[in-house]
């Protein structure tokens, strides 16, 4: 379920909040590491890729990845991560792209994928397992650099009339997940209301976007 979703939340176009905040989260920095929890084939990858920063992502399903470096036009090689058994590391020929097909509970124990600028989670956190939801934002703020900025995007419904996923996440509970190590900025709130929500039960579903600083 978290491969299908991870890949369906994916757009095949560069996310509107991204480009509208881009500047507040690169900070007109250069040559950052910016990691991509739960990539499926986000064409923003390439697209921060292109602006001279380095790219590493995780996600599960195999396919998701190919498709994105066949969709993208991108030569790529792949080889096994040695640590986690099973699993691959696919890279782009230019070297700026790492997509690692495993499991994000794995990776970062058990790999050294080293510590990231940027953090773009969109499809990520809503995606994961209520009950694993500690576990998960332990590992991110775990691979945050002196000075990261993370980017979050939820999404907020009447969690009533639809279990998820998406994951409906309180305000409250990014809080307590994110709150002892960050300052959280709501830099925006927008409808993200679509026809096909309506199959969910739902009528009004917000999109939320929140920047997390150093405390």
């Amino acid at each position: 379920m978290v491969q299908e979703l991870s890949l369906m939340l994916r757009s095949t176009r560069i996310p509107r909040l991204l480009k509208k905040h881009l500047d507040t989260f690169l900070k007109g920095e250069n040559g950052l590491r910016v990691f991509f929890p739960l990539c499926g084939k986000a064409v923003e990858m390439k697209w921060f890729a292109d602006r001279g920063h380095s790219v590493v992502g995780v996600e599960i399903s195999e396919l998701g990845i190919r498709e994105f470096f066949t969709e993208q036009d991108l030569s790529y090689s792949e080889e096994p991560v040695m640590e986690i058994p099973g699993a691959k590391v696919f890279k782009s020929s230019s070297g700026n792209i790492s997509l690692y097909c495993c499991s994000i509970f794995d990776l970062p124990s058990r790999a050294n994928i080293g510590k990231f600028d940027r953090i773009w989670d969109r499809g990520a956190l809503v995606a994961i397992n209520p009950g694993d939801r500690k576990r998960y934002a332990d590992i991110m703020l775990s691979l945050t650099r002196t000075g990261f900025q993370y980017l979050l995007s939820v999404f907020s419904y009447d969690p009533t009339k639809h279990a998820g996923p998406p994951f409906y996440v309180p305000d409250a509970e990014i809080k307590k997940l994110f709150g002892s190590m960050c300052n959280i900025h709501c830099l925006e709130k927008v409808d993200a209301f679509e026809e096909r929500h309506k199959s969910w039960g739902i009528d009004c579903i917000i999109e939320k976007l929140y920047l997390f600083t150093e405390k």
